[in-house]
């Protein structure tokens, strides 16, 4: 029994795209998504720009065909990008064999802050628009629209959400629960998070900049992204669709502290290790790692010591692509999932733009310049989380 597994779709609507082709072209431009908040309204919104997706969400519902309602933002986000991984392939599968796997931590937050800000201020609110708060919300939003039937579960492992929706997709399809699995994370902007992160002091009034000497923070980001995932089994008969393979898998949890990494980088480098085991490749043949890469002094620190530990004497190229989109929370994993799939695509590394100087403590720096290279076989996805939940996910390209 063949337990590889096959990516033969790819969704995304983040900052820098409402498409997988949109963001592709704003990669390959070195085109930020970053700016000023247009359509949450926060008290900060002069103060920190955002990765915030350029549509409203009438737009969102009349791209997605449905009625205007007062949907959350983040399941409007979720199935658009949904629809988009999945495309014509759902309908060739029984929907019993067919599983959804999301990671979200905002879930339906935006509508319960405008609730309870229109109760404090006396104004008729509905209540029932609290039903859409839980996480586990979109995925059953999306499992509905798209009609799947099979396995459904919610992924809540805060920055590490997404990137632990394709792991637990995946460990289904090799085990045989599922045939198929559309998996991946979903978060859209709000106060709570935004003031929570201002509280931490970790936001950064100008554009990010990961794995600089003088990053001075992050930058809030919302989006989407999916993968739709497939058994060799399953994608044998459209083999021209797989865009590339899930090699290997790693997660740990250091539990260090409840929003920061240890110095060492110990969570980092057990989730790295365990993934290049899975997927049975040596150190050397990492081409790429797309960073976590916040723009934190301590998480950059962190992961920047932990690859140097375990590629030692052969680090590979590496960047944040968060410089184009933002943090965007429990999707991130996904985001950049996405983002390094379409890298195998065009062998195209892409850069961390904003980057000037190295970090004092790392011996390298990340590519600052888009770079082609047609050997680019292998690439680690690296997505850590408070609390201390790491994971980092391998993809390859399919020969």
């Amino acid at each position: 029994m063949s337990h590889r597994i096959f990516v033969t779709g790819i969704g995304i609507v983040c900052a820098a795209g409402n498409s997988a082709s949109e963001t592709l072209s704003s990669l390959a431009a070195q085109k930020s998504g970053i700016s000023g908040m247009q359509y949450l309204d926060s008290r900060l919104k002069d103060l920190f720009p955002v990765g915030e997706v350029k549509l409203s969400n009438k737009d969102l519902c009349d791209n997605l065909s449905l009625p205007i309602k007062n949907y959350s933002r983040t399941y409007l986000l979720a199935l658009a990008a949904a629809r988009e991984a999945a495309g014509e392939m759902i309908e060739n599968y029984n929907s019993s064999r067919l599983g959804i796997v999301s990671g979200s931590t905002v879930g339906g937050m935006d509508l319960s802050e405008k609730y309870f800000q229109s109760v404090y201020a006396g104004i008729d609110a509905d209540i029932s628009d609290l039903k859409q708060h839980d996480c586990g919300f979109s995925t059953e939003f999306i499992a509905d629209k798209l009609g799947i039937k099979g396995y459904l579960s919610t992924v809540s492992t805060a920055c590490s959400s997404s990137a632990n929706s394709i792991i637990h997709a995946s460990m289904l399809i090799k085990s045989g629960i599922i045939d198929a699995a559309v998996a991946g994370g979903v978060d859209s902007l709000a106060k709570f998070t935004l003031n929570g992160f201002n509280s931490l002091k970790i936001l950064d009034s100008k554009l990010c900049s990961p794995f600089d000497e003088n990053r001075n923070g992050l930058n809030l980001g919302e989006g989407a992204a999916f993968l739709f995932i497939e058994s060799e089994r399953s994608a044998s008969s459209h083999m021209n669709d797989v865009i590339c393979e899930i090699k290997g898998f790693g997660n740990s949890c250091d539990a260090f502290h409840q929003t920061a990494m240890s110095e060492e980088g110990i969570g980092p480098k057990l989730a790295m290790r365990s993934a290049l085991n899975s997927a049975l490749l040596d150190p050397s043949e990492i081409d790429y790692i797309n960073l976590h890469g916040t723009g934190t002094s301590n998480n950059d620190l962190s992961e920047g010591l932990a690859i140097e530990e375990v590629f030692s004497g052969a680090i590979p190229f590496y960047s944040s692509t968060k410089s184009y989109t933002g943090h965007t929370l429990g999707a991130a994993g996904a985001v950049e999932a996405v983002i390094s799939a379409l890298s195998l695509k065009t062998n195209t590394i892409y850069p961390n733009i904003n980057f000037a100087t190295r970090m004092k403590e790392l011996s390298t720096a990340p590519v600052s310049a888009i770079m082609k290279k047609d050997n680019l076989r292998n690439i680690m996805s690296n997505s850590f989380g408070f609390g201390g939940n790491n994971s980092s996910i391998i993809f390859s390209k399919v020969e």
